[in-house]
């Protein structure tokens, strides 16, 4: 099964807005706010004690997740203002670059003497993103520079990991290298990529392996455990799904069956016990990470933005790897296309959240009024940079090459498969599949395919139809070639939790299609905690297309909470409910209006 951005266009709809504001604005924004940091002129390498801008040890990665997505844009398109950017860093690593094929900017200028000698360091990580910047753009451009460096690098990291042994530490702290080695593969032919990337996976957790671990904890950075027994999703969110998606590459590069069932092990792990409704992972702060089962606090939730595009990476591998249970795979990207992942970039493309709460109640932040420590909540407005700011360009990477998770193609069968819905069209040689529809402000697809299709059939829909023959397989509609017209019928309804989500019983949260709702309370007088979702409007809610968000926001008659006796603070419990109306909209979409308060799950009468 093979995907490949290039072969997709976007063309038009609500994707295509979103494509072409991450190319326009975004993409100059992100940059913009890097330059005034000073991580654009770190890659000079002639930093000095006593001058501005000290080097961070990621900045190689925050830069390298740009240039990566200013590839994808460039693969499609002339933009010589892009290109020269690009070129001008490439022509900085290829002169500042050692000549053992060392580089890093942190470690050749603020501490040369320590290189390699911290395991959470990130030296591997931005390793691992410099190469996949490397390798997008010569797919782009057919430009040797940057790959030529990036594979002399690789040679110098065997050298010093496999074949000397000379670092302080075995396996990277933060995974990334691991998935950028077989993207190196892919992309070069060279075997010896795969084998490093082995090399990596396999030597994590080992019982023999001695190196320190981070935050005091084998479980923080997934060294408790040889890759094939972690069967569970432990630590820092993002790290594992960088790890887990690498072993995905490497199951499906070796046909290891055992290892590949570990990776739907860790998934089931993650969609059924550890993720929110909007597809956040990563409940806590303390480590950016998993906790136990269940735990998934609203107000306090972490669910950083990289963590769910993280999981768009290992779901999509997995969906490549593993042909039994493809759809569940496509449904995960698809919530974390519209929920998890969106959220992490405002409407008008410049501003961003590194954690996506899923409730804000402002009073609370200031509770401790008579003491100089509050508790630790999520910010309620997205910024513009970060000091760790590695979500811009991840958002960056990632929608710019989103027809990666629209389309795969079966060459064994010359089928195709149609993961994600949105206008567009797959081209691939002779074979070509087209999509129009409004998805997801309504759920009818027109679909044109030159050869068979699997239409996914999503898992939140309960009825769906066809004007032509097909048969189910694994999730999937399969059509003969020619002109089809589905529909996913779309209906609002409430979803509720698991009983061991206990802060959440008696509550539910409003989906319709893939699409999951919140209220604010700019539209409430600013109170939503005393708002109550009646079940028995819920189906009648209006659609009212929003501009400003692209898609459809819900009105709907609901009740509202108020005090039997006012002024009391306790009281004999009576109904005291008033009916109100109710406007929902995507979650994606708040915090675009000022500070307010924010639901996703309300009661429910």
């Amino acid at each position: 099964m093979k995907t490949d951005y290039r072969n997709v266009t976007l063309t038009g709809g609500f994707w295509k807005a979103k494509e072409t504001l991450v190319k326009t604005t975004t993409t100059d924004a992100v940059y913009d706010r890097f330059a005034e940091t000073g991580r654009m002129d770190a890659f000079r390498c002639d930093w000095k004690e006593g001058m501005p801008n000290r080097p961070h040890i990621f900045w190689d990665s925050d830069v390298a997740k740009w240039i990566e997505g200013a590839a994808y844009i460039l693969a499609k398109e002339s933009r010589p203002d892009l290109e020269e950017k690009v070129e001008a860093l490439i022509s900085e690593i290829e002169k500042n670059q050692g000549e053992d094929g060392y580089f890093n900017i942190y470690y050749m200028v603020v501490e040369p003497q320590k290189r390699w000698t911290d395991r959470n360091c990130h030296e591997l990580y931005c390793a691992g993103h410099l190469m996949e910047a490397a390798c997008a753009y010569y797919e782009a451009t057919g430009r040797r520079r940057l790959l030529d460096c990036m594979e002399k690098y690789a040679d110098y990291i065997k050298r010093v990991f496999v074949d000397e042994k000379s670092a302080a530490f075995e396996t990277p702290g933060h995974e990334e290298i691991e998935l950028a080695l077989f993207k190196m593969y892919h992309t070069t032919g060279e075997k010896k990529y795969a084998d490093l990337a082995k090399h990596f996976l396999e030597r994590r957790g080992q019982p023999d392996n001695t190196e320190a671990q981070i935050f005091s904890h084998p479980k923080y950075a997934q060294s408790h455990l040889p890759i094939r027994e972690q069967k569970e999703a432990f630590g820092h969110s993002v790290r594992a799904m960088y790890l887990y998606a690498g072993m995905t590459d490497y199951a499906a590069h070796s046909g290891d069956e055992v290892l590949l069932q570990t990776c739907r092990d860790v998934f089931d792990d993650v969609t059924k016990r550890k993720m929110y409704v909007t597809g956040g992972i990563g409940s806590t702060n303390v480590g950016e990470a998993f906790t136990i089962p269940y735990d998934l606090p609203n107000a306090q939730a972490y669910t950083e933005t990289c963590a769910s595009i993280g999981m768009m990476f290992f779901a999509n591998r997995l969906f490549k790897a593993d042909p039994l249970h493809p759809s569940k795979y496509a449904d995960a990207v698809e919530l974390e296309m519209y929920n998890g992942a969106l959220s992490g970039v405002s409407l008008d493309g410049i501003s961003f959240f590194y954690e996506n709460p899923i409730e804000i109640y402002l009073a609370e932040r200031n509770r401790h009024s008579g003491a100089n420590h509050n508790e630790r909540f999520p910010i309620t407005q997205r910024v513009k940079v970060f000091g760790c700011s590695c979500c811009p360009p991840n958002i960056t990477r990632t929608f710019t090459s989103l027809g990666e998770y629209f389309y795969a193609h079966d060459e064994a069968e010359n089928a195709v498969y149609v993961n994600q819905f949105g206008s567009s069209v797959y081209e691939n040689g002779a074979v070509r599949v087209t999509q129009e529809t409004d998805y997801p402000s309504a759920g009818k697809v027109k679909i044109t395919a030159s050869v068979p299709v699997y239409v996914r059939v999503p898992g939140w829909c309960r009825k769906f139809s066809a004007d032509a023959a097909y048969r189910m397989v694994n999730g999937y509609a399969r059509f003969e070639a020619g002109e089809i017209t589905v529909d996913f019928a779309m209906k609002p309804e409430l979803i509720t939790s698991s009983v061991h989500i206990v802060k959440n019983i008696g509550k539910a949260a409003l989906r319709c299609g893939p699409v999951i709702y919140c209220v604010e309370g700019v539209d409430h007088g600013g109170d939503v905690h005393t708002l109550c979702y009646d079940r028995a409007a819920v189906h009648a809610a209006k659609p009212v297309f929003d501009e400003t968000i692209g898609l459809n926001a819900l009105e709907l008659d609901g009740l509202r909470c108020a005090d039997a006796e006012e002024g009391a603070l306790y009281m004999p419990l009576e109904d005291c409910y008033e009916p109100v109306k109710i406007r929902a909209i995507p979650y994606h979409a708040f915090a675009n209006r000022g500070e307010t308060n924010m639901l996703v799950f309300l009661p429910y009468r």
